[in-house]
């Protein structure tokens, strides 16, 4: 940075003439007129606001960077602004103007930075980049400029107004001359917007023909395929009677007869699944049910699954890969599956000798699924026609093989729905490579619709989005997956997940509510997580709110030494984040858990699971006396039968709920009742986990226990306890 000049203010004549040097400078930077007069009114508002309301300042005129750029700072040691953000944010003016003028300068600068702080002051940083055209001034350039600027005597302040008039004018002439042309342009706009209106009128029949068209395909093949399915299905059903021997033995040539029946009708019937799968993408009427899998277990699925597709003695190998470093998927594993088996299934009937070989690689935040195979390829000129309705392309196998033609088309569809796509590699004689690019989030869910929202576009919501009985937990997390873990995680707990992808994000959620804890990734892209902590706990408004790091480094040392109160290292399974997060939120806080229960073994059986642990346990042996104790002793969470006399469990849930004073205390359902689906819903609304006490294994009894527990918000000993 190189200081071009500096100029302090003390009387109202400074501030002229600080808009007399800066037209100078610029002037001599190579600045066009319109940009000096640009660069002159903005510095003689904000020099004139550091005279008003500060008594004088000092205004540094500078050339920084490359490509260079023409800086001024102006500073002032006032009182300072008290509404600055919400001046810049342009909701407040004085009555003086002063929010106005400042944000008439703001845009008239490429670059404008205010700071202000009560008592110290205020410094405003704003710069205009040189025009390209202009070559870069060198160091003894600049103190030319300096030297010439300082010879230069201050012009009468009166020449500097009739100046300052000559400009407005000249751009009130300009405006004029705009106005003029928009006039004309309004003109020929609204010429053309009626040969729109009727373009568009004639587009909206012909599209209403087509929809209607649409709709009557659609409907004719939905109808015929289920027209189909039923006599097939009888065929299908009527030939494996005949084979198996059912109503007597079979000659030879009527097996060979029967086999020949049920090849057909097999065809027929893939061909009618395929219509109607189609019928129903290009209707919209099929329904997307994303839920969360492992690539791992889809792929172990499909290798049972099309083993039977290999012909014994054939000289073609079936390779799946597992997966590696890929964790879960939310999307729809049933269409995924379908669009793996039909790559899979075309690549094993063309390929003669060999293998076939299928891959998945996570990029991002996609997964690549890959099916190669060894077989006969496909010819340029054809690897775009594959993918329409019903093509077949001729090929010495084609006549040995059966197929509809609808499988890839149906498979390019299916891959689209889930928001991914379809390429296809090939050379002929070498082989084919048919890749499907699957978001590891369906796009279009509305589970997560939420959380992947970003956080500018719900400032208003943040609160209202938050339940009144989880506690809410801040994530700084710039992947989108990784988000998605975290929800999962905190699903059902006594926390809610906040999510946040960059620190801009995260700052406003935290003008907006006062998190439980913080989960703080370091390893943000384009932002340093380092600096985030120590703002945070360099703020006496949030340096309280515990913050639990959780990076791919092993730098935990760095993370305590700036403040962070927990460390973890990625991947983070679940009862591990839980029960850290407990321990931060509830660390020196005693720990009571309410038993609710008319068995006194059972309530001596939980007592012992305890036994080991910091926790204080309280015991109800009936409702009433029950709803007594969570009033009166506030426990951390509360363990419920539902089949107790006189009043149940159900009721016991219903007043814990309806009482501001227990309606936020988590509570586990754990009884032997028998449910049905309702009741489980219903349950499940108001409760952080339903146990049976009828579990087979006293193991597993006791880690779903330990589960439901460390859900609530419990802080177990998981590394040191077996039991609970």
């Amino acid at each position: 940075m190189t200081i071009v000049f500096t100029l302090e203010i003390h009387y109202e004549q400074d501030v002229v003439q600080a808009r007399q040097r800066t037209r100078e400078i610029a002037e001599q930077l190579g600045f066009d007129t319109q940009d000096q007069a640009r660069l002159a009114t903005a510095v003689s508002e904000i020099a004139r606001n550091a005279f008003q309301y500060a008594r004088g300042g000092t205004v540094e005129f500078c050339v920084i960077g490359e490509p260079q750029a023409f800086l001024i700072r102006i500073q002032d040691q006032g009182g300072g602004i008290p509404h600055l953000a919400e001046v810049l944010a342009g909701r407040y003016t004085s009555v003086t103007g002063v929010g106005l003028g400042i944000m008439g300068s703001r845009k008239l600068m490429d670059f404008f930075e205010m700071e202000s702080l009560p008592g110290q002051g205020t410094t405003v940083v704003m710069s205009k980049r040189l025009s390209k055209r202009t070559p870069t001034f060198s160091d003894s350039q600049l103190q030319q400029i300096r030297e010439t600027v300082m010879k230069r005597s201050p012009q009468n302040p009166y020449e500097e107004i009739q100046r300052q008039n000559q400009e407005l004018l000249r751009a009130m002439a300009e405006l004029r001359k705009r106005e003029e042309e928009l006039t004309q342009l309004n003109r020929e706009l609204e010429d053309t917007n009626r040969g729109v209106v009727a373009l568009y009128a004639e587009l909206d029949e012909k599209a209403d023909s087509l929809q209607k068209v649409n709709e009557l395909k659609t409907r004719f093949l939905s109808n015929m395929s289920h027209e189909f399915r039923t006599p097939l299905n009888s065929i299908l059903s009527l030939s494996r009677m005949l084979l198996a021997r059912m109503d007597g033995d079979l000659t030879a040539e009527q097996e060979k007869q029967v086999k020949f029946i049920q090849k057909g009708a097999s065809g027929l019937s893939e061909l009618v699944n395929d219509l109607l799968d189609l019928a129903k993408v290009e209707a919209g009427k099929i329904e997307v049910r994303p839920s969360s899998f492992e690539v791992s277990d889809l792929f172990a699925t499909l290798r049972g699954m099309l083993r039977p597709l290999l012909v014994q003695g054939s000289s073609v190998a079936l390779i799946v890969e597992e997966p590696d470093g890929i964790g879960q998927i939310y999307s729809d594993e049933g269409k995924v599956a379908q669009i793996l088996r039909n790559f899979i299934s075309n690549a094993l009937k063309f390929t003669e000798q060999g293998e076939v070989r299928v891959t998945a690689v996570q990029r991002g935040h996609t997964v690549i699924f890959s099916v190669s195979d060894t077989g006969i390829g496909i010819a340029t000129a054809d690897q775009e026609r594959i993918f329409e309705d019903f093509v077949q392309i001729e090929s010495p196998l084609q006549k040995q093989v059966k197929g509809t033609g609808l499988g890839l088309p149906l498979s390019r569809k299916l891959t689209e729905l889930l928001g991914g796509s379809i390429s296809v590699r090939s050379k002929l004689g070498e082989g084919s490579t048919f890749t499907a690019s699957i978001p590891i989030i369906y796009p279009h869910g509305t589970e997560f619709s939420t959380l992947l929202q970003p956080m500018t576009d719900r400032r208003s919501e943040t609160i209202a989005l938050l339940e009144q009985t989880r506690l809410p937990i801040l994530a700084v997390e710039d992947h989108l997956e990784t988000l998605f873990i975290y929800e999962k995680h905190l699903q059902e707990s006594t926390y809610q997940l906040i999510a946040t992808r960059t620190l801009a994000q995260a700052r406003l959620a935290l003008q907006q509510l006062q998190p439980a804890a913080i989960m703080l990734d370091i390893m943000l892209e384009g932002q340093n997580g380092w600096t985030f902590l120590r703002e945070i706990k360099g703020d006496e408004t949030t340096r309280t709110i515990p913050v639990l790091v959780i990076t791919i480094i092993d730098n935990e040392k760095q993370a305590l030494a700036l403040g962070a109160n927990g460390f973890l290292i990625k991947p983070v399974d679940r009862l591990p984040l839980l029960n850290k997060l407990n321990t931060l939120i509830n660390q020196n806080k005693l720990q009571k858990i309410l038993l609710i229960d008319d068995d006194p073994a059972y309530r001596y059986l939980v007592k012992q699971l305890l036994v080991n642990t910091q926790l204080s346990v309280l015991e109800a042996m009936n409702g009433w006396e029950g709803l007594n104790l969570a009033q009166c002793e506030q426990p951390t969470a509360i363990v419920l039968d539902l089949e107790m006399p006189e009043f149940s469990g159900f009721d016991v849930l219903k007043q814990l709920k309806s009482n501001p004073v227990t309606q936020s205390i988590p509570v586990i359902i754990h009884s032997s009742a028998q449910l049905d689906a309702e009741a489980q819903s219903q349950l499940a609304k108001t409760s952080i986990a339903i146990l049976s006490k009828e579990t087979g294994s006293q193991m597993a009894a006791n880690a779903q226990l330990q589960d439901a527990l460390i859900k609530a918000g419990l802080v177990l000993d998981i590394c040191g306890q077996s039991h609970v």
